[in-house]
């Protein structure tokens, strides 16, 4: 059996679980924390919930009125990418099939509200102390970065071992 048959629902399970996490927190994001801009208290001042709409990429990163295609683009392109990834990992290979599920499940997220909305991305978890706070997020954007930063220990072991001696 095919690595990409014998991990499908790790994969999709975790691509399908962000994408309905996402598509349901966002959805009460917009529903609860208007208006716009204003911050919701959850753990004090270190935790709160803002809704947000980012028309641009990660980190706000804007190309004007372009940004929404072009950023979408890049998202559909990613997604391609990823599942061909998933599609030639191997049985063994389950921690890199879970991080391309969950890096899956969060661009397909946040490619889902570009098309959802002209206004952007909906963001809404806001972590700072005071006037210092991370770019405000989501879910999808979390899924990302944990299946990232997850891709990128397994590719740094799969590495280290491809560099030790046959005797090691």
């Amino acid at each position: 059996m095919s690595g990409a048959n014998a991990n499908g629902r790790l994969f999709w399970g975790a691509a399908i679980a962000v994408v309905s996490f996402d598509y349901l927190t966002k959805t009460i994001a917009e529903a609860r924390l208007l208006p716009e801009h204003v911050p919701h208290p959850v753990i004090g001042d270190v935790v709160r919930f803002t809704l947000a709409y980012n028309p641009g990429a990660a980190f706000s990163m804007s190309l004007g009125p372009a940004s929404r295609y072009v950023f979408g683009a890049f998202a559909a392109i990613a997604l391609v990418i990823l599942w061909r990834l998933y599609r030639v990992a191997t049985e063994e290979e389950t921690l890199k099939v879970l991080a391309l599920g969950l890096a899956w499940g969060g661009a397909a997220g946040n490619l889902i509200d570009r098309f959802r909305s002209s206004k952007g991305v909906v963001d809404f978890i806001d972590i700072g102390v005071g006037n210092v706070r991370f770019w405000t997020f989501n879910v999808a954007d979390s899924a990302v970065t944990v299946g990232a930063v997850l891709l990128g220990l397994v590719l740094l072991r799969e590495d280290r071992k491809k560099q030790q001696p046959a005797g090691d």
